[in-house]
């Protein structure tokens, strides 16, 4: 098993359409792919067609054991999508009243490393969907995670939120005493603005070394799959993001392909 975070502590950059795509081509080439959501709000959930609002069962259940999970738990909490070979385990809106809950309650960092331990031989590759706010679920994924995607709007506000997001990296990184290799995705970049156009080359400038080559550009086509609960690539195969997202998916699988999955315990 590989696992995958997808952060940015800045909402609307593309997180959730960035782990749909990357996780649904996956899928087609014949991978057997979980993707988890990390966030309150329940996006991924909602694309495949699950309500965060009213699920009796999510993520949330994994933080309600002190820290352990029970066994059998994680798999039970999986469900399935319209892609074959990809599965989501959703998340609820009652995530957002973790943080409260957790208040004083020790070990609950490696809470989705222990549930993921369980189901190891059951998937190929995981995919961590996470909230735009620093907490324990992000703490979760970061620790769990073997490489990290953030993906940034090309828009100067959004670069700020890259600082904050690499900050609070190299903060758990320092006190996990590990390193997390980590790709800067580019998204929603449309050449024809000037906005758009300065920030790419001020991510190129400042971020060489961890920047993705390539942006993935504006795609209605990606808001057309939501609509529908399906994968981007399978609504339009060629369209011009789903075209981005298959050049990174081979990045960052080039990057990480000498790198066996690290056991969690």
């Amino acid at each position: 098993m590989r696992i995958w975070a997808v952060a940015n502590q800045k909402g609307g950059v593309g997180k959730t359409t960035s782990v749909v795509a990357l996780g649904g081509l996956l899928a087609q080439r014949g991978e057997r792919v979980l993707v988890v959501d990390l966030d309150p709000h329940g996006s991924l959930t909602t694309w495949f067609g699950y309500d965060p609002d009213s699920l009796a069962h999510s993520v949330f259940d994994l933080f309600q054991y002190q820290g352990k999970v029970p066994e059998g738990l994680p798999a039970q909490l999986i469900k399935d999508t319209r892609c074959p070979g990809l599965s989501l385990m959703p998340a609820s809106t009652a995530l957002a009243t973790l943080e409260r809950k957790m208040v004083g309650v020790g070990g609950m960092g490696l809470v989705v490393s222990h549930a993921l331990a369980q189901i190891w031989d059951d998937f190929d590759y995981v995919i961590l969907d996470n909230t735009p706010s620093l907490g324990v679920l992000m703490v979760n994924a970061l620790a769990a995670a073997q490489h990290l995607v953030i993906p940034v709007q090309t828009e100067f506000l959004a670069i700020k939120g890259l600082e904050r997001m690499l900050h609070t990296l190299q903060m758990i990184m320092r006190s996990q005493n590990n390193e997390l290799p980590y790709t800067i995705v580019p998204t929603m970049y449309d050449r024809r603005t000037q906005a758009s156009v300065k920030s790419l080359n001020l991510l190129r400038k400042t971020y060489s070394d961890h920047l993705w080559r390539f942006a993935v550009p504006v795609d209605t086509k990606f808001r057309d799959a939501s609509e529908q609960g399906v994968i981007p690539s399978a609504l339009d195969s060629n369209t011009h993001g789903v075209r981005a997202y298959r050049h990174l998916l081979d990045d960052i699988l080039a990057q990480t392909g000498a790198v066996k999955g690290r056991q969690h315990g």
